[in-house]
């Protein structure tokens, strides 16, 4: 059984430092570090104008930098040998003639979207990354990466006249979500929602945020799963999860299609019982799950907020987690074989709801557990995991973390 512990703040800084060191050969002007998020429930509703109810983790990613004289980054990955570099004059979009290939698109497409708000130049910078952040779990490691370069562009840009710390209010932060959430689409080319950047900037430690995706609106509600002998167990199937390769495209591609063909802006513009009589099979699949999806999500919210969560009302908001799962296979097409064996074998070992969680096509599951069965639970899917042949599950310990700093 493998669980992925969290590093403390004190462990990933002290890697950090010291990559920039053996790398740079001087030490770091500043550390900074970023959460991956888990979304509690509300999937592929982001980009469709819905809502969303992720939590940072307490794994992050850290960033120590070094500010430099001119427009170069030079980067060092603990997860690979060798310094790269790239000029952020030099940095095209990804469609371009010039792009940025690999993880550094993430990096200095911060800048470059910064830039593009109409803020100043950014200074070039020395940086070294290290994360807890399982990459490809579905646990949004790219948007922890973004973030917590963003934070450090921001500290060194507050050093001069006329910049205004953004870190240090909900809408300084809600500009940083913005820059990265185009880092990701424009310069690494990967069309995702803003869930994931607003989770790791705009977080707070014990809550979940429910995220109205079309105004950028954010309420903080309370999710303290130990206090009434709970916890969020993430299932890391380790399954290939990769969100470059058109599936993820295509569903969003769909789903704008049929918007257009309904006359509405976005999916979550639609009524409930919306005629979708008008929309190929295939669209209206798609469309039914935002709409019931944005529906489930409002209604966990309400459940949060309601009250203690014990009987019934914890009942329902398993209930709503499993009925997520089903319509991310049946309607939106995005489980593979290992998160449908894990969210079933988390129930049938005493979960009280489970869902996949993130993007889908491989990454992560969650499954909502009493304490006294969390051991339980690991070791059946682990078990049925080997009984077909699947890589073996990581396991990590979802706990409401701090946002990017």
């Amino acid at each position: 059984m493998i669980v992925n512990e969290a590093w403390s703040l004190d462990e990933g800084a002290n890697r950090v430092s010291d990559l920039f060191e053996k790398s740079f050969g001087y030490s770091p002007h500043a550390i900074h570090s970023a959460p991956g998020r888990v979304n509690v429930i509300g999937e592929h509703t982001d980009y469709n104008g819905g809502y969303a109810l992720p939590m940072a983790l307490p794994h992050r990613t850290f960033a120590a930098v070094g500010k430099r004289d001119d427009r170069v980054v030079r980067l060092i990955s603990a997860q690979e040998t060798g310094i790269r570099e790239v000029n952020l004059d030099e940095v095209g979009t990804y469609d371009s003639d010039n792009p940025v290939e690999g993880w550094p698109a993430y990096v200095v497409g911060v800048a470059w979207a910064l830039e593009q708000q109409g803020k100043p130049k950014m200074p070039g910078m020395d940086v070294a990354i290290d994360s807890c952040v399982p990459f490809g779990a579905g646990l949004s490691s790219s948007a922890a990466l973004e973030c917590a370069v963003a934070v450090a562009w921001d500290a060194f840009m507050a050093e001069e006249d006329g910049w205004y710390a953004l870190i240090a209010s909900d809408k300084g932060r809600s500009e940083l979500v913005e820059a990265c959430i185009s880092a990701e689409n424009d310069i690494a080319g990967a069309p995702t929602g803003g869930m994931d950047q607003a989770a790791s900037l705009r977080c707070e430690e014990g809550s979940v945020i429910l995220l109205d995706s079309k105004d950028s609106s954010i309420r903080h509600i309370p999710f303290d799963l130990e206090a009434v002998g709970l916890e969020l167990l993430v299932i890391d199937t380790r399954a290939p999860h990769q969100l470059a390769d058109g599936q993820y495209a295509e569903r969003r591609a769909t789903c704008e299609a049929s918007a257009k063909k309904l006359g509405v802006k976005y999916l979550a513009d639609l009524e409930p019982d919306a005629d979708l009589s008008e929309l190929s099979e295939n669209e209206r699949k798609r469309t039914r799950h935002v709409i019931t999806e944005i529906a489930r999500t409002l209604k966990f919210a309400e459940l949060l907020e309601g009250g203690e969560l014990t009987g019934e009302r914890l009942a329902e908001l398993g209930q709503l987690m499993t009925e997520s799962h089903e319509s991310l296979r049946v309607d939106y097409e995005v489980t593979v074989p290992e998160l449908d064996v894990a969210v079933s074998t988390a129930l049938e070992n005493g979960a009280i709801g489970a869902r996949m969680t993130g993007g889908g096509f491989g990454g992560s599951a969650i499954a909502l557990v009493s304490v006294d069965k969390v051991d339980q639970v690991i070791d059946a899917v682990k078990a049925r995991f080997e009984e077909h042949g699947f890589n073996e599950p990581h396991f990590l310990h979802a706990k409401p973390s701090a946002p990017a700093n």
